[in-house]
């Protein structure tokens, strides 16, 4: 592998994603995905007696999934990478201790599937391991609890507000001569433009996802064509639409090449889900139970999927800050 510069890392042996898998809950399973998944749980607690530990048993049944389709053992993994959105990454934790796979704790808000999977990648192009196991989580009741209110509180969501994804995915990063591959990777730099309200984190998003896309396409010399989709993580539908305003100011014509998870995982309207998705589960479950096995499939040749995260907390948005922004890119190709 060799580093083209703004952050980007091209693979001469091209990693591939061997094995892959999405578990979801009852919402994300009525949307029009709701095939798609490996799993969908019609309990939202997960049979568990608490949202988190619902959340870490998500995760289990999704990594369990992963290697079940993969034919692998535990122990043929050399690494794991995972993180989630709770507090000192519990939910991924608690959800792989009892594999004893060597174990890499990540966050990067709701970008961590795209993270992750950009760490595992260079590991295995670098030499540094077989099989990495990647993975991610979310859960809308114990987001909630963390980081708005409660359920129990019943406080109103605002019309920009979003619905966190109660999903996970998995994939397993290895070399192989079978697609899809991980062509290269746009690492994300923090982008914060000031915003500050909690409730519209599509746009406080949108200009880390643009920033990382044209850096992407800059460094490799290429323009939007070259893909038949460019998927952002979860900006939504508003936030989706302020990128397309930010990508025509950069000189680029996104049109119906660009679609979004957080935009794709409901139907807004007829689910309520006011702007869309969020959440680490989000783009990885769309991600694992759509995008990859359309590829496999040959409808989709080339995808830029750059997942997005604010990486903000409570008790920094309590003391007036803004919200700092990443984006991770990777350039997949069937």
């Amino acid at each position: 592998m060799h580093n083209a510069g703004n952050g980007t890392v091209i693979f001469d042996k091209k990693p591939s994603i061997l094995s892959f898998a999405a578990v979801v809950g009852k919402k994300e399973g009525e949307g029009p995905y709701g095939k798609c998944f490996d799993e969908v749980e019609q309990d939202a607690y997960f049979g568990q007696k608490s949202w988190e530990k619902a959340e870490s048993e998500n995760l289990r049944r999704s990594v369990s999934h992963t290697l079940k389709k993969g034919s692998f053992k535990s122990e043929d993994m050399d690494f794991v990478i995972s993180g989630d959105l709770l507090n000192q990454c519990i939910s991924s934790g608690y959800a792989l201790r009892s594999l004893q796979i060597p174990f890499f704790g990540v966050y990067g808000a709701c970008s961590t599937m795209a993270e992750s999977l950009v760490l595992g990648s260079m590991i295995v192009s670098g030499g540094g391991g077989s099989h990495i196991l990647c993975a991610t989580s979310s859960h809308f009741c114990s987001a909630e609890k963390q980081f708005r209110t409660p359920l129990e509180y019943g406080g109103q969501r605002t019309p920009n507000a979003q619905w966190t994804v109660t999903g996970s995915g998995s994939a397993v990063v290895g070399e192989s001569s079978a697609p899809p591959f991980i062509e290269a990777v746009t690492c994300g730099r923090i982008v914060d433009l000031g915003v500050t309200d909690i409730g519209n984190m599509g746009a406080a998003m949108a200009p880390a996802f643009v920033d990382t896309v044209c850096r992407h396409l800059n460094a490799l010399g290429r323009d939007i064509s070259y893909y038949d989709l460019i998927l952002s993580g979860d900006l939504g539908v508003i936030g989706k639409n302020i990128a397309v305003e930010l990508f025509e100011k950069e000189g680029i014509n996104v049109g119906s090449k660009y679609n979004d998870c957080g935009a794709m995982i409901f139907d807004n309207e007829a689910q309520d889900t006011h702007a869309g998705g969020s959440g680490c589960g989000c783009a990885a479950s769309i991600l694992c139970g759509h995008i990859l096995p359309e590829m496999r499939k040959g409808n989709l040749h080339h995808v830029l999927f750059a997942a997005t995260g604010a990486l903000m907390s409570p008790t920094a948005t309590f003391q007036g800050e803004s919200i700092p922004s990443i984006s991770h890119a990777l350039s997949l190709e069937a």
